[in-house]
């Protein structure tokens, strides 16, 4: 559970105005970054923050547990970011196919070959997070808004079926497919380099790389320990006699840990504090007339 959802519900049932304007601070922090991530644009995520915030004010206090308003609060903002107008030019339109996002004999030939740690590829590690917010943009949305929950936002397979309205089963094809596609983006212009020279494919190339495409589908569930012992087992003798196949498994993780570990993004303090007023002044004025609370800007 996020500690700061843990620490809004704290806040809200102290019922005092300073309270108040600490937990609404932490839920704008978290809606805003939450947003960028799945809408891409600021002006976007600015909307669904206020628009949100407006939304939770008469119902905050309606939530008995964290969980409750992890849940609530995720479905609002995902429904408002994926009605965004500004929607990516560089979103693909139809579904990932998992064929395409699996490396072909050129790659895992690649990966059979040793690379040298040199300037340019730390200098390209250092870049890493600009690249992976172009990746996440070129993701088609509901791809992307599975890898944010899971993987960003660090929520449980549980929790991203109830926000979504996915099947659990659909979370892990969608999770394992975005996985792969930002591994793909993320290792492109590493790939270049490993083949601008002569590649190197094994005689048993044909035979093991059937077999690799065998296991490429049930990588994810390997590295969230989601996968049957047996199935584990089986996995795991094939990566000990496959040079690339261990290499390919240790890409995905890496793209894994940047998604984690990337910091989210803030509203400038003076513009978040100018939404909260703002957010509040409607709220009020809508209860002393006895009003619906009113829908944010667009």
């Amino acid at each position: 559970m996020r500690p700061e959802l843990e620490k809004i519900v704290h806040l809200l049932r102290q019922k005092d105005d300073a309270a108040l304007d600490e937990a609404l601070a932490l839920l704008q922090d978290t809606v805003f970054s939450f947003s960028m991530k799945v809408c891409g644009q600021k002006q976007d995520a600015e909307d669904t923050t206020q628009e949100v915030l407006l939304q939770s004010l008469a119902k905050l206090s309606n939530f008995e547990s964290p969980r409750a308003l992890l849940v609530w609060l995720y479905k609002v903002a995902k429904t408002r970011c994926l009605m965004s107008r500004r929607k990516s030019k560089f979103a693909p339109k139809q579904a990932l196919s998992l064929e395409e996002l699996m490396p072909d004999k050129r790659e895992l030939a690649g990966f059979s070959q040793k690379v040298m740690e040199t300037p340019e590829t730390v200098a390209v590690r250092r870049e890493n997070a600009k690249r992976l917010r172009d990746a996440m943009q070129k993701l088609p949305p509901e791809y992307r808004l599975v890898l944010v929950l899971r993987d960003m936002e660090e929520l449980s397979d549980t929790d991203v079926a109830e926000i979504t309205g996915l099947k659990p089963g659909t979370v892990r094809v969608r999770l394992h497919r975005a996985r792969l596609f930002v591994r793909k983006e993320l290792e492109s212009s590493e790939a270049a380099r490993r083949f601008s020279g002569p590649s190197r494919t094994a005689p048993d190339s044909k035979p093991r790389e059937r077999r690799c495409k065998e296991m490429f589908a049930q990588l994810s569930d390997y590295l969230d320990e989601e996968l049957d012992g047996s199935l584990c087992e089986e996995l795991e003798r094939h990566m000990d006699g496959c040079e690339p196949c261990k290499a390919f498994l240790s890409s995905l993780q890496r793209s894994i840990e940047l998604c984690r570990k990337t910091p989210g993004e803030t509203l400038d303090p003076k513009l978040a504090c100018e939404l909260r007023r703002n957010v509040l002044s409607q709220f009020q004025a809508a209860l002393a007339n006895n009003k619906p609370v009113p829908p944010s800007r667009n």
